[in-house]
């Protein structure tokens, strides 16, 4: 295996250690409400204390990597996560839960400024689209797994199983806390990516411009115009969406199902994460075919009908209408980014940079579900993100971007 392959796979490694941190609350979220006895808006303060970090350090990430470079930043974030990890698997309480998943949500902000840039050298500029989707994929891999990773551990440990892992975890982790053997896990991993990338060498990376950060005259700029301001808070309904989802189904199906957490819960959240890989493959080739912003318009619907339907019916159909809102959210994030860059003429990097800040959403949004739940119930709490997926629909609309989307006149022409 050559050099430039064995950089690339390390890099996949790193997209998919980001998600298999990023996405495992949604799971325990029931787990950790019942431990602690939380209310419900407590409990939103969970995924608020991790994406907030994403709003503060998302700008800043960018100024590091270019004073720094890449293998220090790197290094940082992993020590971050571990650290983080270890906080609360030390100290399993509600305080050092919400401390820990800020730290953590520190490293994963850093790590996900740090990766393209990285990815565009090792794999080549001609190669990057392509590595791009690999990349997504290994995200949404890990997305998927993360799940089943909790659901195992879970109904393992503590319940006579004799794997030398799980001896040595019941050692750790009180018996009425086995979700807490989780973060026990992820720090062993963020150990073992921070030896791993202090022994690799990596080639020099030369930020273009349009992935530089330029806090001074171009942010003043790009913060006087009012386009701007419309596409950050697209960015903020879409991951404010995505993680109000995938952070509170588990419990409502807990709430109003009778649903295990640890079974069904946690296998409703890995296809939901599952299904928004493929729908990103579908929406590749959609986007070949269609205006990038019809297709976002066509999936919005989509979104916002799954979710009635998920809220509103019975039996099998919810869980299939929770698995499709992450098939119809899948192509959302790439596409807004897209018509936001598209839409203005410089000073992309710093554009990018503060797009990224408004993953801010993913704390508030589901903060706010949280807090109403505890007034009107979680049911009607959680219809409040038709609202952020309307406004998703609405880019559709009134969105202009300076250059659309390429597209084929025909299908023998996408597959000549």
């Amino acid at each position: 295996m050559n050099k430039r392959t064995s950089l690339l796979l390390l890099i996949f490694l790193v997209f998919f250690v980001i998600s298999l941190m990023s996405n495992i609350l949604g799971p325990i979220i029931p787990d950790i409400i019942d431990s602690f006895s939380l209310s419900l808006s407590l409990a939103g303060f969970l995924p608020f204390s991790f994406f907030v970090a994403y709003g503060v350090m998302s700008l800043p990430s960018g100024l590091l990597v270019e004073k720094y470079r890449e293998k220090p930043v790197l290094l940082a974030a992993f020590a971050l996560a571990a650290l983080g990890a270890l906080v609360f698997a030390f100290n399993p309480q509600f305080s050092f839960a919400l401390i820990s998943l800020f730290v953590i949500g520190l490293g994963m902000a850093m790590l996900q400024v740090v990766i393209n840039p990285l990815l565009r050298v090792v794999g080549g500029e001609e190669n990057f689209a392509f590595n791009s989707v690999l990349g997504q994929l290994a995200f949404g891999a890990a997305s998927f797994f993360s799940p089943w990773l909790y659901s195992y551990l879970v109904q393992n440990l503590h319940t006579g199983n004799e794997a030398v892992h799980f001896q040595f975890l019941e050692k750790l982790v009180p018996a009425d806390l086995s979700w807490v053997s989780v973060y026990y896990l992820f720090a062993l991993l963020a150990v073992l990516m921070f030896l791993l990338i202090s022994r690799v060498h990596f080639p020099k990376v030369e930020l273009k411009e349009d992935e530089k950060v330029d806090l001074g005259n171009s942010l003043k700029e790009l913060m006087g115009q009012r386009k701007v301001w419309l596409f950050f808070i697209g960015v903020f309904c879409y991951v404010g969406s995505e993680q109000g989802i995938a952070n509170w189904v588990s419990r409502f199906l807990q709430e109003y199902h009778g649903a295990d957490p640890a079974t069904t819960g946690a296998q409703v959240i890995s296809y939901f994460w599952g299904l928004l890989t493929v729908g990103c493959l579908l929406g590749l080739l959609l986007l070949k075919l269609m205006d990038s912003k019809h297709v976002l318009m066509l999936f919005s619907f989509g979104a916002i009908t799954s979710l009635v339907v998920g809220l509103s019916a019975e039996g099998t159909l919810v869980l299939i209408a929770f698995a499709m809102t992450g098939f119809c959210l899948s192509v959302m994030w790439s596409i807004i980014i897209s018509l936001s860059l598209n839409s203005v003429s410089f000073a992309h990097g710093t554009f990018a940079g503060l797009l990224c800040s408004g993953i801010v959403g993913g704390a508030v949004i589901p903060l706010l579900i949280g807090g109403l739940a505890d007034v009107i119930g979680l049911r009607a709490a959680m219809f409040f993100l038709l609202l952020p997926l309307g406004y998703i629909f609405s880019i559709g609309v009134w969105a202009k971007p300076l250059v659309s989307n390429a597209r084929v006149k025909s299908l023998k022409e996408l597959f000549s």
